[in-house]
């Protein structure tokens, strides 16, 4: 699945009861899911190819609406994805952690709004 460099490319829905949430968007929209044990499903892709999102087991929707979704943008070059985010004037909050995807960083902007980047692994260039 080819990813486009700072270009909205995931999107992580939290998901209180993991299998409750997969019987919905299954049954809702027909999305199928790859397992990642009993904390987290990838959405496959329609095409068929890689995946678009997640749920989420470990974080909770929030009824004050604070949490949420996780928008996720994919980066050629993680590390200076994460200087760019701070010489933009944004936060981060969990600096790069390496995932079975590749890598990520969870950052805040100047208004809040918490996003991550990710990357595949140097190698899966």
């Amino acid at each position: 699945m080819a990813h486009t460099h700072h270009a909205i490319d995931y999107i992580e829905l939290p998901a209180a009861d993991l299998v409750a949430a997969k019987q919905f968007y299954g049954s809702a929209f027909g999305w199928q899911f790859n397992d990642y044990g009993p904390e987290y499903a990838g959405i496959r892709s329609p095409a068929g190819d890689g995946e678009v999102g997640g749920l989420d087991g470990t974080s909770p929707p929030s009824a004050s609406g604070s949490e949420g979704s996780l928008v996720l943008l994919y980066s050629d070059d993680l590390d200076a994805s994460v200087s760019a985010v701070e010489a933009a004037g944004g936060k981060v909050v969990d600096p790069p952690f390496d995932f079975p995807g590749g890598r990520r960083f969870h950052f805040t902007d100047p208004h809040g709004n918490r996003l991550g980047v990710w990357s595949e692994p140097a190698s899966a260039g």
